[in-house]
């Protein structure tokens, strides 16, 4: 049986990869976002940034600078830098569990982050520097997706992956779907196809729904496609299927996160999306951060914080 501090790391390190990604694509479509010079380009800049929570109402973005802050900006504790550390950390305290193939990837992915001269790259070439660290942690979970044995070490770095991923995709989708007083739902074409590629979604959601770029259809993508690995419904269902594989036995007096994942996992499986347009998608997102953050708790009382009591033989 798998010991708290190392299911806790490879928990950790799953999560923190996987944020890494996301402040990558985010920063990288600001970026592109910045090169139109209209309406579209300023409400594609303002949605990633609110989607981390630092964008402020009435005050213009330098995108260039607020990327680099996102990447570089080593005193904020979730920018990619701060989170490749913080992968790396906790992949090094659990070396033995990982592939060498998976090690390598992500060290050479931080010391290109962390060198002295990354900040001169970043300025030269933002946007071949966001494309290499995207595509080293796709080559990050590719090797440990062929190289590590899908058991207990594996299964704990893909539930915290997942848990991230449903997480940070359903506050991206508050942003721009949930009506607020300030900005109301996002409907320009530009910005729903900026939306898109913040989720790494564009060219899966055209096949599906050929040139419609609607709220509804993205909705509909990104929250109840089954088959796309970003939509929230694949990541519950892959968080409910790994919680359900390392589950253990026995009764317990509070439910365990197996059990509250699939309550999550039935939610949106059987949610309606007329209904949801009709009393707005807000609430159901809000429940699903909100779930999240209860599946994470039930996480760490059953693998992490649990009483020693449970460990001791009978």
């Amino acid at each position: 049986m798998m010991l708290a501090r190392v299911a806790d790391s490879l928990y950790w390190l799953g999560r923190y990869i996987e944020r890494a990604e996301h402040l990558s694509r985010l920063s990288s479509v600001m970026l592109n976002a910045q090169l139109d010079q209209t309406d579209s380009g300023t409400q594609a800049v303002w949605i990633a940034m609110a989607a981390v929570g630092e964008a402020n109402d009435g005050e213009s973005i330098n995108s260039f600078e607020a990327a680099q802050a996102l990447v570089l900006d080593r005193q904020d504790h979730n920018s990619v830098v701060s989170s490749l550390a913080r992968a790396r950390e906790n992949a090094r305290q659990v070396r033995d569990q990982i592939t060498t193939e998976t090690w390598e990837r992500l060290n050479l992915l931080y010391l290109k982050v962390t060198d002295a001269k990354a900040g001169k790259e970043f300025s030269d070439g933002s946007a071949n520097f966001l494309h290499d660290v995207i595509a080293d942690l796709h080559l990050f979970k590719g090797a440990a997706d062929t190289t590590m044995s899908h058991g207990e070490s594996w299964r704990f770095m893909m539930l915290g992956i997942y848990m991230e991923r449903a997480q940070l995709v359903s506050r991206l989708l508050e942003v721009c779907f949930a009506e607020s007083p300030a900005h109301g739902q996002v409907d320009d074409h530009v910005a729903l196809v900026s939306v898109l590629r913040m989720a790494c979604a564009l060219e899966p959601y055209l096949r599906v729904y050929t040139a419609e770029i609607e709220p509804r259809h993205i909705l509909e993508f990104l929250v109840f496609d089954e088959d796309f690995p970003r939509s929230i419904r694949f990541a519950t269902t892959q968080i409910e299927q790994h919680l359900s594989a390392m589950a253990r036995g026995g009764a317990s007096e509070r439910p365990g996160p197996e059990r509250l994942a699939g309550r999550l996992k039935a939610r949106l499986q059987f949610a309606d999306l007329d209904e949801l347009e009709a009393v707005g998608a807000g609430p159901l997102l809000t429940t699903v951060v909100n779930e999240c953050a209860r599946i994470h708790e039930a996480i760490y009382e059953t693998f992490v914080a649990y009483p020693l009591e449970m460990r001791l033989p009978a």
